[in-house]
């Protein structure tokens, strides 16, 4: 398999679960014992698709990052400033040196298993294309799916070809009807993702850099994109209430 760098974005506040009154980064947060991300990067590991994923980290947390992780390998890349996930990526870009592709995940999502995250990684070498993303779908949004509602739409053409991620946010009143979801699992080919960060921009409500804005840029070349469906929804979700993290603990406990 061709060498695949894993960049973990964990530099994000999680004030929806200051409410707990845990004194620590969202990604450190104890699920049975461990802290979150701990979850992931076993996961990660099983995969064997990286033995030594890089973190994207906080200023302000990363002497805790640090120390909780010190025996896991990883490698840590300081975000100074939060400016979306594109910006962090691109903070992380000189540790892509050597790799053939990039694969992208998160911090607060515990539960994507390493099945999922290889299929990612297979996929997108056999497909040869700039990228490939893991996507989600659900029947509705009721009941415990009332969660995913936040999460980027994914929007085909009449062929059924992805033409795009639209933000929920950005999105139209038809947009908001699609249960197709984007939990942001990406794998990029390395050389054409470098070549495209700068063609990112915060045209958008939050005032971002979209990772996923990569998708049309990729469209706008007649690049194909590539997907992987996951089988169990549970594992794209991100924890980002306390409720969330409920159901994060009762998924990892099956």
């Amino acid at each position: 398999m061709a060498k695949v760098k894993i960049v973990i974005l964990a530099a994000g506040k999680g004030k929806r679960l200051e409410a707990l009154g845990l004194n620590v980064p969202k990604p450190l947060i104890p699920i049975h014992g461990k802290p979150m991300i701990r979850h992931l990067l076993d996961a990660v590991r099983e995969a064997g698709v990286d033995n030594a994923p890089t973190l994207v980290i906080a200023p302000d947390n990363e002497q805790q990052f640090r120390e909780v992780l010190a025996d896991t390998g990883c490698q840590f890349v300081i975000q100074n400033e939060q400016l979306g996930t594109g910006h962090a990526a691109m903070t992380a870009r000189e540790q892509f040196d050597g790799a053939d592709h990039v694969m992208i995940l998160y911090g607060d999502h515990p539960t994507v298993s390493a099945t999922t995250i290889r299929r990612l990684a297979e996929e997108h070498e056999k497909s040869g294309g700039v990228l490939t993303l893991a996507t989600v779908t659900f029947p509705d949004f009721e009941g415990w799916r009332q969660w995913f509602y936040n999460f980027g739409r994914i929007v085909r053409d009449g062929a059924g070809n992805i033409s795009r991620i639209v933000e929920l946010k950005d999105t139209t009143e038809e947009e908001k009807a699609i249960t197709e979801l984007n939990p942001a699992y990406m794998i990029f080919r390395r050389d054409w993702l470098c070549d495209h960060f700068d063609q990112l921009t915060t045209d958008n409500v939050q005032k971002e850099y979209y990772l996923t804005d990569l998708v049309e840029l990729a469209v706008s070349e007649h690049q194909p994109i590539h997907s992987i469906l996951i089988e169990d929804p549970i594992e794209a979700i991100g924890i980002n209430t306390p409720e969330q993290l409920s159901a994060a603990e009762e998924a990892l406990s099956q």
